[in-house]
């Protein structure tokens, strides 16, 4: 089956429906059951006095392995030809994150542009973990444009790439993998060792995704694509994430911008390295341009997609 025209269906629906709201008070979401599992196992697994990192381990590969295997199952229950594509398709539709992606930071920019600092704190504080009373307008702006950058990698292009080499399986075990490490994936006391194998196995299959999320934001910029692939070449190892600071220093390099830098959760600081330090911090217009530059980068997405299964179908 070509499963990088299934990935093209699936973003399709997206587009057309989103994930209504109707549904998802009816039968939530595939990832809240995800994770629904991940909870249930990490009370029951993960408790002090234990080898914490070995549970981690068995969690991560069980989550990964019910997903994947029920995505296996799906896509051998599919039917030949044009129908089989449609249904394969429509159940890989709730993993892609298109138009949500999309809808969550214009929450954000919408306020924002109109002077509205506290409805745009408010609603940046739906998408980022930092302490949205410490953010003027430039910290709003950036923090809603980092989540644009490494959400664009984790939500749409790796779940769209895995999906398209692997088909079903590979898009459902992404997005477990992805669960597992947003869930347990943290460095605290409670979950460096149970959730080190989680966070691990994020970082190795996120790892061309999220380079090819950064290509795509700088081929997008047009005219200042050169810079962008300048900027992420030079700043994206500084991160601290392995993967995240591609999209963003990109991200950064085609607004003309700078990103990342110290932030505040709850009483810390993490201090973390800028990218594209030079430049000034963003505003909300440049958040506005960051949503039009994302609709053209995930739109340039769909036509390597398109390219890869008219490919697929000529060979």
């Amino acid at each position: 089956m070509n499963f990088a025209a299934m990935m093209l269906v699936a973003m399709a629906f997206d587009l057309a429906f989103g994930w209504p709201k109707a549904l998802f008070e009816r039968i939530g979401h595939p990832v809240t059951w995800l994770g629904a599992l991940i909870g249930v196992l990490e009370a029951r697994l993960n408790r002090e006095g234990t080898n914490r990192r070995a549970r981690g381990v068995v969690t991560a590969l069980f989550v990964t392995g019910v997903a994947a295997g029920l995505g296996a199952v799906a896509q051998a229950l599919l039917p030949a030809g044009w129908m089989g594509l449609l249904l394969g398709g429509a159940l890989a539709w709730p993993l892609v994150a298109l138009r949500s992606m999309h809808d969550h930071v214009a929450r954000v920019a919408k306020p924002l542009i109109s002077g509205d600092l506290t409805g745009a704190r408010h609603a940046v504080a739906m998408i980022v973990g930092r302490d949205p009373a410490q953010l003027d307008e430039s910290g709003v702006a950036r923090a809603a444009l980092e989540s644009l950058a490494e959400n664009s990698s984790d939500g749409i292009v790796a779940p769209l790439f895995w999906g398209a080499l692997l088909g079903l399986p590979g898009i459902a075990g992404y997005k477990a993998i992805n669960t597992l490490d947003s869930m347990i994936g943290h460095r605290n006391a409670r979950y460096e060792a149970f959730g080190w194998a989680s966070a691990r196995i994020d970082d190795g299959v996120n790892l061309l995704p999220a380079r090819l999320t950064g290509a795509l934001f700088a081929l997008a910029s047009g005219a200042r694509a050169k810079a962008a692939f300048r900027v992420m070449r030079r700043d994206a190892r500084a991160h601290r994430s392995p993967n995240a600071g591609w999209p963003e220093s990109a991200l950064a390099g085609a607004l003309g911008g700078r990103l990342s830098g110290p932030r505040i959760y709850g009483d810390r600081i993490a201090q973390e390295p800028w990218l594209n330090g030079a430049a000034p911090d963003p505003g909300p217009r440049d958040l506005a341009r960051g949503l039009a530059l994302y609709t053209r980068a995930m739109g340039l997405g769909a036509v390597l997609l398109g390219l890869v299964a008219w490919a697929i179908w000529r060979g």
